[in-house]
Parts: structure tokens; sequence; C-alpha cells
């Protein structure tokens, strides 16, 4: 029987992937079908008035003043249809609730597209959630409520914490629980866990579904094997249900009922076998997760950790004999191997990388665990309660938790405001991080340690391409809702120009900025005459603003805004005709002054 297994193992691996490559072939790129809203846009449709009826799928969150939510479409016009749409309407005072049948009077649009390859864009964001139109009305009413007790629960669970720990503190806590998806957290703690590297803490994933299995288990090790699996099974089905069919939460899930059947069948699992088991079945299952962001990093992570991780682990200890080489090297193989594997999808998706994330996740980690069990009991609390004992309990019983919760944010906020804490290396061409892979898989697989010196070419050749794009000069101009952005880049610096100045034109700025892999401008020229409450968000971006709007003249002819190799002039011999010259090295542009608009 022993000599059979390995042929038995290759045939199952061989049937897995046959499998797997048919379901991609026959899955096409999602499209919208002919009943779909989008099928009525058109100009003379976005244009036009229409009643729409739907049910609202998620709840929806509120911004800045304005609302959105995802609906399933029933009918436009009285028409059948079937679909999905983005209702948008402004201003909103509070979110449409998943489960809501509303009727709206509105207009039609497609989303709008990627305003440069490097940015995400609305018609992306969508598409991922199968939906391909827009729909902004003003004149919004609910006619229905549908009983809906999971997504009752997850909101019992946000608010009931928030108002009893405050927002911030509140919210990292049903974030531990919920996952991040399901809860609405403030830009700046979304932004301090990304650049410190903790991001992982806020999304559900497989370290939060393992402290409440972990600990289900442990509670249950006197009981008999059926009551083991039922409770395992149950916690791992409420954790599913409360985060929701992320694809995090289902790799989570699904490697945990495996292990967990091997586990109490008497047999030793085989981490890798149940990893690559899972991820095949999600791809079979539901092809379009191989696309998701979420998807490839949780499944990097878990195969750095899988594969990668003991081996570093023995390294480390043996290069650190002393008394606290075993809690060192256990405590920094498992991040380190989980940030190697993850390395080049953070390069290819977003262009940077958190630079104290090893430091950020050793500081977290005696924080984390306890955090997350808390709040996961705290969570059973609310919903097992009735309400009214909940709101008596609840302030007493989150007290410690939320002190330790606002100790993990100080933490995370001090972190993120070290110097250089996020390396920004502009994102690179997909053929680029191929070659940044094949140079870094010899150090991350033990077996081809052989191969190391072999494939360190590789990895050389990758970062001097990379540094090469980011030295050269260019002129990166940017078209987006009758606004226009100029990013001149030279020797690794940038400056700006934007036709306007308030805060979604500094948004944008901010992202295109960071997608070309710099941290500060040298300056910034905002064209824009309307005065706006947004210059705080843009002296955030550059040492120097030249803004119209806050009394700055205009450039004269003859004067200009420069650095070394950037300028901006308004040149004599164009005086009068409202044009501007903007130089980058030796790449230059004319655009007009009055909107920004560069002159083909």
């Amino acid at each position: 029987m022993p000599a059979r297994l390995p042929k038995a193992r290759i045939l199952l691996l061989f049937v897995l992937m046959a499998l797997l490559s048919l379901r991609l072939l026959w899955a096409s790129a999602p499209n919208p079908g002919p009943q779909d809203p989008a099928a009525l846009i058109s100009t003379k449709s976005q244009a036009a008035m229409l009643w729409l009826e739907g049910r609202v799928l998620v709840d929806g969150p509120l911004r800045d003043g304005a609302c959105r939510a995802l609906v399933q479409v029933h009918r436009i016009n009285g028409q059948r249809r079937s679909g999905r749409t983005e209702l948008q309407w402004r201003p909103c005072r509070e979110g449409l609730r998943a489960g809501a049948w509303i009727r709206a009077r509105g207009r039609l649009r497609a989303p709008a597209p990627a305003a440069h390859p490097l940015l995400s864009a609305p018609a992306q964001r969508l598409a991922a959630h199968g939906a391909w139109s827009q729909f902004r009305t003003k004149a919004l009413e609910v006619t229905g409520q549908d009983w809906t007790p999971l997504a009752d629960a997850r909101r019992r669970i946000a608010t009931q914490f928030q108002d009893a720990a405050g927002p911030d503190r509140g919210g990292l806590l049903a974030a531990l629980v919920l996952g991040s998806a399901q809860v609405q957290l403030s830009a700046e703690l979304r932004d301090g866990f990304r650049v410190a590297g903790l991001s992982h803490a806020l999304a559900a994933s497989g370290f939060h579904l393992s402290v409440l299995l972990g600990t289900t288990l442990a509670l249950a090790r006197s009981w008999p094997a059926a009551w083991r699996l039922s409770s395992g099974a149950g916690a791992m089905g409420l954790f599913l249900a409360l985060a929701g069919a992320q694809p995090s939460v289902v790799r989570a899930v699904l490697m945990g009922s495996v292990a967990l059947l091997i586990r109490e069948g008497g047999q030793r699992s085989r981490p890798l076998g149940v990893l690559v088991f899972s991820l095949v079945l999600m791809v079979l299952i539901h092809p379009a997760w191989l696309h998701s962001i979420g998807f490839q990093l949780s499944a990097a992570a878990t195969a750095g950790l899988v594969i990668t991780a003991r081996p570093l682990e023995l390294w480390l200890a043996a290069r650190w004999p002393h008394r606290f080489g075993p809690w060192l090297s256990t405590a920094l193989s498992v991040p380190l191997a989980a940030l190697l594997w993850t390395l080049p999808l953070q390069l290819l998706h977003f262009g940077s990388t958190p630079l104290y994330a090893l430091v950020a996740n050793l500081l977290a980690a005696p924080l984390l665990a306890p955090l997350t069990l808390a709040s996961m009991a705290l969570a059973l609390v609310v919903l097992v309660l009735p309400e009214g004992v909940t709101l008596l309990l609840l302030p007493w019983l989150i007290w410690p938790v939320k002190h330790l919760a606002a100790l993990l944010i100080a933490m995370v906020t001090w972190i993120s405001q070290w110097p250089f804490a996020q390396l920004l290396t502009g994102r690179p061409q997909p053929w680029v991080v191929l070659l940044l892979v094949l140079g870094l898989l010899p150090w991350l697989l033990q077996h081809w340690c052989g191969l190391r010196l072999r494939t360190l070419p590789l990895l050389l050749l990758a970062v001097l391409i990379q540094a090469m794009v980011q030295l050269a000069d260019g002129l990166v101009v940017v078209e987006q809702w009758g606004r226009h952005w100029l990013l001149a880049r030279h020797q690794g610096r940038a400056a700006l120009v934007s036709s306007h100045g308030d805060r979604r034109s500094c948004a944008l700025a901010r992202r295109l900025v960071e997608a070309h892999g710099h941290r500060r401008l040298d300056w910034v020229a905002l064209l824009d005459p309307v005065a706006s409450d947004a210059l705080h968000c843009w002296r955030a971006l550059a040492r120097t603003v030249l803004a119209e709007h806050q009394g700055q003249p205009p450039l004269a002819p003859g004067q200009r805004l420069a650095s070394a190799g950037l300028e901006l002039q308004a040149p004599k011999q164009m005086a009068g005709q409202g044009l501007l010259l903007l130089q980058a090295g030796r790449r230059r542009v004319n655009l007009r002054q009055a909107t920004g608009r560069p002159l083909k």
C-alpha cells in the first residue's frame, strides 16, 4: 500500500489540475446579460429619467453626505429586468439596509473607466460584484424591508461595539470579528494599518479563524469525537456567516474543515495538500476569485506559512542559540515568510510595500490574539443576550478590551509615522514582477537552494529595470470628469499641475503620485480660481503649492515655478495666448492656463 500512495497522489493532482484547466477554459469573463440594466445605457437613456425598482443586497455606506448601495434590479419603467446596479444619491443622512425594497427615479449611466492604467476605477470595482451600471437619483422611496438575520447580526455587533468603545476602537474590535469588508472604518485607521503592514489584521482571514477554532477545540477536548467535530463545524459556520463569503474566509474555512476531518479521523494532515485542494476547489466553483486581489494575497501568504515558515524558523534558531532564540525565531519566521511570498503581489497591484511590517507584526502579535478572542466573546454576548441586557453589560465588559484596542491603534499610528514607513516603488510591469518571482523562488523553497546564486542576477535585473523606470523623464497626462492632471517626472522626483483644487482632485492626484512611486512632490500648481477647503490635502502632497484660489496670482509672462529639471512657466513669446509650458528634463508640453488641458 505505501508504494502505491505516491502514484495515487500524482493521479489525484493530475485530475485536479485537469478539472481546473477545463473550468477556466469554460469560464468566460463575466459580462452583462441581455436583461441587465447596462443594456439600456445609451446617449439617449443617460439623459432620460427612469423609474427603477429593486432590492438592496448589502448595507450601503455613507461618506461625505453621499450614499451608494448595490441593488438587484427587478423592474425599470415597469418592465422586468435582471441584473445589478449601483444606486447613488446625495444628499444622504442614512444608508440603506440590506433587504430593503426601493423605488427610485433617476438616470442610468455607465461607471467611469480608469483615468489611467495604474489607477483603479468604479467600473472595475462594480464588475467584481457583477454590476455594470450606476443609477443616480434624488427621489428615493423604501417600499418594504425583508427579514435579513445575518445582516442584522453584523450591524448589531458593529453598532454596539462602536457605541460602547468609540468609532475607531469599536470599529477595530468589530473588524476582528466581521472583517473590514463588513465594518465602516475611518480612512485614517485603514491607512494606518496598511502603512504599518497590518492590513491582514482588519481583514477576516485564517488568523481570526485559527483563534476561534483553536479556542473552541481546546474547550471541547474532553468531549466525544462527534461533539468535538460538531463544535468545530459550528464555529467555522458561524465565522463564515458573520464574515461573509470573502475569498480569504472561504479559503480558511475550507482548509480548517479538511484539517479538522483528517485530525478527528486519526490521521495527520499535510498542510500543502490541504491548501492546494482548497484553492483548486474554490477556483472550480467560482473562477472569478482567481482575479481577486484578496484571493491572491491570501493564497500567497498561506503558501508562505506552509512552505517557508518552518525552514526559516530552523535557520533563524540555528543562528540565535541564546535564551530568546527559539521565541524570536518563531515570532519572526511566520510574518517574514508571509511578507516574502506576498511581496511580488504587493508591488504588482499597489507599487508599494510597508517597510516596517516585520517590526509591526512582532509588536502587534501579543495584542492581536487576545483582542480577537475577546472581540469574538463580546460578539457572542451581543448576539445571545437581549438588547436591553447587552446595553447595560457591554460598557463594563468592553472597558478593558477597548483600552487594549487603543494601545494597538496607538502603536500602529506610531509605526505608520516613522520615516519612509511605506516603500513606494511604482507599479512595475508584469514581466518585471515575473523576473522578481523567478529570482525569489530559490530563496523561498528549500529544495531549490542550490539555484540561489544562479537566479540572483534575475533579482538584480528586476530592481535595475524598475529603478531605470523611476529615474526616467516623463509627462503623465490624466483626464477625468472634465478635469486635467499633468505629472512631470525627472530623475526620481516629480511635480504636478492640476486644473482643479477640490478634495476629489487632490484624492486622485495622491493616488496618481503614489502609483508612480513618489512620496512627495517638489511643487503643485493649481489652476482653479474657485475657492476650496482642500489646501491642507495639497500641502501634504507637495513642499510648495501655487494656488490661485488662495490669493496667489497666476504666473505672469516670464515667471516660472521650478525645481531642478521640473519647470512650469508662462513664456513671454506666448503672452496673450493663455498658454503655459510644462517641462520635465527634455520632455515638454504646452497647456492652456484656464483649463489645464494639454495641447496636442
